[in-house]
């Protein structure tokens, strides 16, 4: 009776320890970005359609590179962003252009940086902006 009760015991031991999923810690910096303009500004009544932006990536540079994926929209719309833009890259700095900015209506910028060599590792921005 005793050598069944053992037996289950470590029977739901094992069971128990192999269904606990140990993740490794990741050895890579947090991604830190800079973005001109500035993540969590607003910038109204600016001359466009066409707005510069650029993103720094000021920590380590991930061995595999980063996804910088950008998508500006009208502030509060779900429809189809008017403008989107998905490249990998190691280079620090990255320079875009917002184009087809619509007048008259405050706009969102959101932005992705993703690394390539730890999915979990991830930065987000946005700022918002208008033309006039």
């Amino acid at each position: 009776m005793k050598y069944t009760a053992v037996l289950l015991s470590l029977g739901l031991l094992l069971l128990f320890n192999s269904s606990c999923k140990k993740t490794k810690a990741s050895k890579e910096p947090m991604l830190t970005v800079v973005t001109t303009p500035a993540a969590n500004s607003t910038n109204l009544n600016l001359l466009g359609p066409n707005f510069p932006l650029t993103v720094e990536i000021t920590s380590v540079m991930p061995a595999k590179g980063v996804k910088i994926d950008i998508t500006a929209n009208i502030d509060g719309s779900a429809g189809t962003p008017y403008f989107t833009s998905s490249n990998t890259t190691s280079a620090p700095q990255n320079d875009y252009t917002i184009t087809n900015t619509p007048t008259g209506k405050t706009c969102v910028v959101n932005i992705t940086v993703s690394s390539q060599s730890d999915a979990g590792n991830v930065w987000k921005g946005q700022y918002r902006y208008s033309s006039k």
